[in-house]
């Protein structure tokens, strides 16, 4: 494995040297590492090969489901609400337009 570092650090140290390296995207920032504080530390490097080719672990994927779902139920529940006030003001203004008219006919019958 010695090798391999070696060759590594050598293709890193040589594309440096050139420049490729330079303005990254948060190039000068710490890492941000948070994110698997709560995965053993046995299972981080696995887990997080797995986030860069865009798998999650299923527990994951669940997690991501059910905050998707409040997330709906809570937009719902806004247009359900909404939606009962439009179909009050809506009763309101037919009764307000079938009065008027009620009023309009019995007006011509009297005559």
């Amino acid at each position: 494995m010695l090798a391999l570092e070696l060759l590594a650090e050598k293709k890193i140290r040589e594309a440096i040297e050139r420049g490729e390296l330079d303005d990254l995207p948060g190039a000068g920032r710490p890492l941000e590492l948070v994110d698997d504080a709560l995965v053993p530390e046995d299972l981080r490097l696995a887990y997080r090969i797995l986030k860069n080719a865009g798998y999650v672990p299923p527990e994951v994927e669940a997690l991501n489901e059910i905050s998707e779902l409040e997330r709906f139920v809570a937009s719902a529940e806004a247009a359900v609400e909404a939606h009962s006030k439009a179909l009050r003001r809506l009763a309101l203004l037919k009764t307000g337009v079938e009065a008027r008219y009620y009023r309009q006919v019995l007006g011509k019958l009297s005559r």
